[in-house]
């Protein structure tokens, strides 16, 4: 399983540019055999570097990642933490009650973090809402709010009078809230749990798996070194088809954010409502938006299709100048505040919405393709994929085994073909208003 290309992120993602610098990367020199070796330093694979401690604390524990951890897609996300969605409604009933327990399990196992190791990332469980703006989107609210009504679930439908007053915009016609879900800072917290990782885990920095080779003892290779293993655990997500795995289960697909600088008191004041919140469209293609504990203001939309791992300046350049469309449409009073910050981030993603956990090879393990609901159920994922690949089973390990996973799809260049073919439609049915 060699890497046939390297990640190159942009490095205008407005999270990081909030941050503390970091201190100096630790890339991995030599030769080291370890226990475990993990490739990917986001949720899944801090998740699961956490787990292997903690079940053989003996056993030392080696993660790398070609970039810092969390640069790629963890700490790239918009932050909202997903239980309950749209898509988790489309799902058998026995499925959606398996997904929604791991999800909230994910949930568990990160706010037990944040609050032993004190990270601070913006922790906000008010509960973010679910919003519409076009007709096809209040249908799809209805819905949802008729599958959270059946399941017994908390929630608090909004009007648009009721819309203003959260957000201080009136561009919504409708929303649903969802109380006790949660928002973070996710480059923050992705941060945090690297930070804190327990002995005997090895992290190293800025340095790429270049090449995988199943076996027993199973190899790591990087550019400076190598890592012999009794197994290893691939967790880079949208990055699977790099190394030639999940080529014909999983895509990549690019989204994009953008950050406005921190509003002033005057700008605030204009702009009413509460102080934090964040909102996810019904409408296809519709923007996430939130505005942040720092007070900042954030837009994602648009999406790209490519198998380079790295997002074009253009489709940058061109999501920006969408962003700008879009939060001026929605806060006409904060006209003159910039977007200094776009960035683009690689989600992974399947035909059918499903992801995938469980063996890749002789001694190596994976979990992947979390369709932009990563925090919660890429988290959970890494933490059981270490129970499994150690052979200690559990009700939650067959719960996550029991889900369906990624169907197959042809190989490129039809599937690409197919992927354009999908989201020029979705952008057809959008009416171009995102």
């Amino acid at each position: 399983m060699r890497a046939r290309q390297l990640p190159a992120d942009d490095a205008g993602c407005g999270w990081f540019a909030g941050l503390d610098p970091s201190p100096p990367a630790r890339p991995l020199v030599g030769d080291r055999r370890v226990a475990t070796a993990i490739v990917g330093a986001g949720f899944t694979g801090l998740a699961a570097a956490r787990r292997f401690a903690e079940l053989s604390p003996g056993d030392e524990v080696t993660v790398i990642d070609a970039q810092r951890a969390g640069y790629g897609a963890a700490g790239r996300s918009s932050g909202f933490v997903v239980d309950l969605a749209g898509f988790v409604a489309a799902l058998a009933p026995t499925d959606a009650d398996r997904f929604i327990h791991l999800s909230r399990l994910g949930i568990r196992l990160l706010l037990d973090r944040v609050e032993a190791d004190g990270i601070d990332c913006a922790w906000d469980d008010t509960g973010w809402l679910h919003v519409a703006a076009t007709d096809p989107g209040l249908q799809g609210l209805d819905g949802l709010a008729e599958w959270l009504k059946e399941r017994g679930e908390r929630y608090v439908r909004l009007d648009a009078e009721a819309m203003q007053t959260v957000i201080g915009s009136s561009y919504y016609r409708a929303g649903i809230r969802l109380p006790g879900s949660v928002l973070v800072q996710p480059a923050a917290l992705v941060r945090g749990l690297a930070a804190s990782l327990p002995e005997p885990v090895r992290l190293y920095e800025e340095t790429p798996a270049v090449a995988v080779t199943p076996g027993s003892p199973a190899v790591v290779e990087t550019p400076t070194g190598r890592l012999t293993a009794d197994r290893v655990v691939v967790a880079t997500n949208g990055q699977m088809g790099a190394f030639g795995l999940l080529r014909q289960r999983l895509f990549p697909l690019w989204t994009f954010g953008s950050l406005t600088r921190p509003l002033g008191a005057d700008e605030q004041h204009r702009l009413g409502g509460e102080s934090e919140w964040g909102v996810l469209a019904q409408d296809v293609l519709g923007s996430s938006v939130r505005r942040t504990r720092d007070q900042r203001i954030l837009i994602r939309n648009t999406v790209h299709f490519s198998r380079r791992l790295e997002a074009p300046a253009a489709a940058r350049q061109a999501a920006c100048e969408e962003h700008r469309r879009a939060f001026a449409e929605r806060f006409p009073e904060l006209a003159g505040v910039e977007l200094p910050h776009t960035w683009g981030g690689l989600m992974g993603m399947s035909a059918n919405g499903r992801h995938f956990f469980g063996r890749l090879a002789e001694n190596v393990w994976g979990a992947a393709g979390y369709n932009a609901a990563g925090i919660a159920l890429g988290t959970v994922s890494g933490h059981l994929l270490a129970d499994a690949a150690l052979g200690h089973d559990s009700e939650d390990v067959d719960r996550m085994r029991a889900l369906p996973g990624p169907r197959w799809f042809p190989p490129s260049p039809f599937s690409d073909l197919g992927i354009r073919w999908r989201l020029r439609g979705m952008e057809k049915a959008s009416g171009g208003r995102i």
